[in-house]
């Protein structure tokens, strides 16, 4: 565990469970040691805050690269503290990228860790669930481990869309599934990738209780300008 996760689970974790309380269901389902993929919905930024701070063990993010780009003390501030809840800067927008970030998660996984993942690439802009990216399953059968489905709560309320910090008197939880497995098929065609992705998106949905749309998130934030 690095020493900036170290010291937030010290500091940051005890802190923000205190003003926020978020209650938690199913957290026995995260491994206790071992690798496995948490798959989530992607309600709010601080959804890679609360779920760290109630995670009994760390957990590695992707996360945009705009983050640790910033400048001044604010940018350094910003870039240090992603850095110390395990976020890795990742690129878009191209193949290279896609692969570079395929790379670390099997990186993270092969060496036991816990690696979690929004498979609808954004967060929501209307807290309806979105279409899930079929990245997921490309790390799923490539990595060959467990993916532990888990439903954020009520974190849209706490830091809705364009608000810096998250806001206090809003109740959040998560809600954590069991272990998902999926056997290799003889083909990775896209088909078998959609398939264990949408499986993947209906668990995580029947937890959270949201409404599927069947459009990806990036291209309804595009049409609404």
């Amino acid at each position: 565990m690095s020493r900036l996760y170290t010291l937030g689970r010290h500091t940051v974790a005890p802190l923000a469970r205190g003003l926020w309380r978020p209650w938690t269901s199913g957290l026995e389902h995260i491994p206790k040691t071992g690798p496995a993929i948490l798959a989530s919905n992607h309600l709010s930024v601080c959804d890679s805050l609360f779920l760290p701070i109630v995670a009994p063990r760390e957990i590695t993010f992707w996360a945009k690269a705009e983050y640790f780009a910033g400048d001044g003390l604010k940018g350094r501030v910003t870039a240090a503290f992603m850095r110390g809840i395990r976020q890795i800067p990742i690129e878009r927008g191209n193949g290279h990228a896609a692969l570079n970030a395929l790379e670390i998660a099997l990186a993270v996984l092969k060496e036991g860790g816990l690696f979690g993942i929004y498979p609808e690439g954004t967060r929501s802009p209307d807290g309806r669930m979105y279409r899930g990216h079929t990245g997921i399953a490309r790390i799923v059968l490539e990595a060959g481990v467990p993916v532990i489905p888990v439903a954020m709560i009520g974190t849209d309320r706490v830091q809705p869309i364009g608000r810096p910090l998250p806001r206090l008197g809003h109740t959040l939880g998560v809600r954590v599934g069991a272990p998902l497995h999926y056997a290799e098929p003889a083909a990775r065609n896209p088909k078998v990738l959609r398939e264990i992705t949408d499986d993947i998106m209906s668990h995580i949905r029947r937890m959270s209780g949201q409404e599927y749309v069947d459009r990806y998130a990036s291209r309804e934030k595009l049409a609404a300008g």
